[in-house]
């Protein structure tokens, strides 16, 4: 179980017995609000070091594959690398669209 589940959905998410934190993220689309969705990673990425954090969307690329780049630019990964860093890690088919590639590549710490 995690500590921490954070979704990103277009909708609100169903309950969960842990701690959640809802970022509405319409599917193929950017966050509605930059400065929370950034807020969040920040605290994923701090928490992620000692807790159980889950991040999820509706498919499991596009949103969470951003939300992954985001993360790794967070530990290091240049930003311009951080998109092909996810696809070999994780996903091929991370970061589906355009302006989530780009939203990743304007991401700075």
């Amino acid at each position: 179980m995690p500590t921490l589940g954070v979704y990103l959905l277009g909708k609100t998410p169903p309950e969960v017995p842990w701690e959640s934190i809802w970022v509405r993220w319409p599917d193929f689309r950017l966050p509605s609000d930059r400065d929370a969705a950034r807020a969040t990673l920040e605290d994923v990425w701090t928490r992620a070091g000692s807790n159980r954090v889950e991040i999820a969307c509706g498919g499991g690329r596009g949103r969470t594959g951003t939300a992954l780049a985001c993360l790794a630019i967070l530990d290091g990964v240049a930003r311009d690398k951080a998109v092909a860093y996810v696809r070999e890690n994780y996903d091929r088919h991370a970061v589906e669209t355009p302006w989530q590639r780009r939203y990743v590549e304007r991401f700075a710490r």
